[in-house]
């Protein structure tokens, strides 16, 4: 019997210690999360950010480590590529070979963002993945930045990703 390719996205979660961001939470206190984020600041200190907040007048704070820590992610092992916001050639991320593999098209001469349509079905699904479950946001998702397509390529390529920095 075949698993439609389910066992190969377990394995790049397993890959990466993802497995705490996928279990099913049984209690969410959306007051709280709501309180948290509301009175929440990052101060940025010595090359580190470190987050604030309280709620009901507890104090939390932490920095990446102790996030990391707490969602049982790899810290500063990983790559960091994703918190980019630019096109940067570096020793894991080379925009065109990235764009071109994603795209599906190896005659592209330059980088560009890819839609959705343009993945394969294993691509789209782990696409759906980043943009639903391992760094959600709003707005548009039926195209990939470079930043999905670099997150991506990292996951399928079997590097460790640092997810909290």
């Amino acid at each position: 019997m075949k698993d439609n390719g389910l066992s190969d996205v377990m394995e790049l979660i397993k890959r990466q210690k993802w497995e705490n961001l996928f279990k099913r939470r049984e209690f969410v206190f959306v007051d709280v999360v709501k309180e948290f984020y509301a009175r929440m600041t990052i101060t940025h200190l010595k090359k580190k950010d470190v987050v604030k907040s309280s709620v009901k007048g507890v104090v939390i704070e932490f920095d990446h480590d102790k996030l990391a820590s707490i969602l049982g992610v790899p810290g500063n092992n990983g790559i960091c590529e994703y918190i980019k916001d630019v096109w940067e050639e570096s020793k894991y991320t080379k925009p065109l070979e990235i764009t071109r593999r994603f795209a599906n098209d190896e005659t592209l001469t330059a980088r560009r963002r890819v839609k959705s349509r343009e993945l394969k079905p294993f691509q789209r699904f782990i696409h759906f993945l980043v943009m639903k479950n391992v760094v959600p946001r709003f707005g548009k998702r039926d195209t990939s930045s470079f930043m999905d397509l670099t997150y991506m390529d990292h996951l399928m390529s079997r590097r460790l990703v640092n997810l909290p920095r």
